[in-house]
């Protein structure tokens, strides 16, 4: 087997997915899904810590976020830089050959309290990450977290949405849909 194998972590991905749906979580391993794979439990523990962690992109979207935030237009408000920074990295992340994985991804973790507590704690690093971007933006610590926890709100709709549709619609059109129905639903509390 070679030591070098291109788009490794996306191949353990997949295998994962594969087998958590066809066996469930806790009948796969990590030995497993490298054989899937067609790599070695080596290069599995090269991209990630341990099975729950495969499904979960490491801190990609933490980066693409914050990122996002910064690059903002100056004049955004706080809840604009962050739907800037969810329609930035949908982009680059939700793309229309991921609707696919994300569906199937979004299954297997609804089967499994193990991963929904891991997409739990993936939710709330990234909500933290937008509230550390937004504070360097020099926002008020309650306005970062207010703007952060509702575009978390929102991301969440729509990346439920767009991965639960097969439509030709692109996951930045979700997230501005959100946005609006967020702030609408926020304005009437």
């Amino acid at each position: 087997m070679a030591r070098w194998q291109p788009k490794a972590s996306e191949r353990l991905a997949l295998a994962a997915l594969d087998l958590f749906a066809e066996r469930g979580y806790e009948n796969t391993t990590v030995i497993d899904i490298a054989q899937r794979a067609g790599l070695t439990k080596s290069t599995f523990f090269r991209h990630f810590q341990d099975k729950r962690e495969v499904l979960f992109g490491g801190d990609t979207m933490t980066g693409l976020l914050v990122e996002a935030i910064a690059a903002a237009p100056a004049t955004a408000t706080p809840f604009e830089a962050v739907a800037h920074a969810l329609d930035t990295a949908g982009r680059e992340a939700f793309t229309p050959a991921r609707r696919e994985f994300s569906a199937r991804r979004r299954a297997v973790i609804a089967a499994n309290p193990e991963l929904q507590e891991r997409e739990a704690l993936k939710g709330l690093g990234l909500t933290a990450a937008m509230i550390g971007a937004l504070k360097r933006r020099g926002v008020p610590d309650l306005t970062a977290y207010v703007a952060a926890e509702l575009g978390a709100l929102a991301g969440k709709i729509a990346y439920a949405r767009w991965s639960e549709t097969a439509d030709g619609d692109d996951y930045s059109e979700y997230v501005q849909r959100a946005f609006g129905e967020v702030r609408a639903a926020s304005a009437s509390c």
